[in-house]
């Protein structure tokens, strides 16, 4: 099994503009995810994908492989769709957020050893490690699972609905934004045009869902912060 990861990176940000090149301790946050994610001994070949000729600059300048692409795409699968179509000797595509500084290498070997089952299409993480503000906070993914540990559903919401028990007592699973593809099903699914469950929530994984691309649920206890506004930096600062 041949696995190509890749590392997405749009400078214009609309939360915050210039994300992966701000400084973290003397280093670049890119530079920080490529050699986070480069720890796996399991990727074949890292690179970062950008439509911005900065953060080319910024990854070649510390020893990196980069590709440039289109200044179009409305989500970092589709960015790491456009670089895989380039690779399609590879098995496995890994999309590693570009906003993850502390990714850790046994999160992304956990992703590729589930494509050993030849039935696993699409894999992402999760925890059960959620408080109560994590439950009710829109920007933390739920996911209610079905029997054979896929994803019956992605939400922003707390979900499911705790009318008739308490949240503390429901083991509440939420989602951690690492992916792995295989490489026809990552070509094929971000061919398919976008869903009104998917605009509802503003989570592309329900299209995938819709037309009945089965998402694999993998458990981890490690979960790293991502920057995903100027007020996180201080937090992945103090852990560096």
């Amino acid at each position: 099994m041949k696995v190509l990861g890749i590392i997405p990176a749009r400078y214009a940000s609309s939360r915050f503009p210039g994300k992966p090149l701000i400084d973290l301790k003397g280093k670049s946050m890119i530079q920080r995810v490529y050699e986070g994610a480069s720890k796996s001994a399991k990727i074949d070949l890292l690179l970062v994908a950008t439509d911005d000729q900065r953060i080319v600059d910024e990854v070649k300048r510390f020893g990196g492989n980069v590709e440039l692409t289109e200044t179009s795409h409305c989500s970092g699968t589709d960015r790491c769709a456009e670089v895989a179509a380039r690779h399609t000797d590879f098995d496995v595509v890994i999309n590693i957020q570009g906003d993850e500084p502390l990714v850790d290498y046994r999160q992304l070997d956990s992703l590729i050893q589930s494509f050993e089952d030849e039935k696993v299409q699409i894999a992402t993480l999760a925890t059960r490690k959620i408080s109560i503000d994590d439950i009710n906070n829109p920007n933390r993914i739920k996911i209610v699972l079905k029997e054979n540990n896929t994803a019956l559903y992605f939400s922003r919401s707390p979900i499911p609905n705790t009318t008739n028990t308490s949240q503390k007592d429901f083991p509440f699973l939420k989602h951690i934004g690492l992916y792995g593809f295989k490489m026809e099903t990552l070509i094929s699914i971000t061919k398919l045009p976008p869903t009104l469950i998917e605009k509802a929530e503003s989570l592309e994984q329900l299209r995938w869902l819709f037309y009945n691309y089965p998402v694999t649920i993998i458990e981890t206890d490690i979960e790293t912060p991502n920057i995903d506004s100027p007020a996180d930096m201080n937090l992945v600062i103090s852990l560096l």
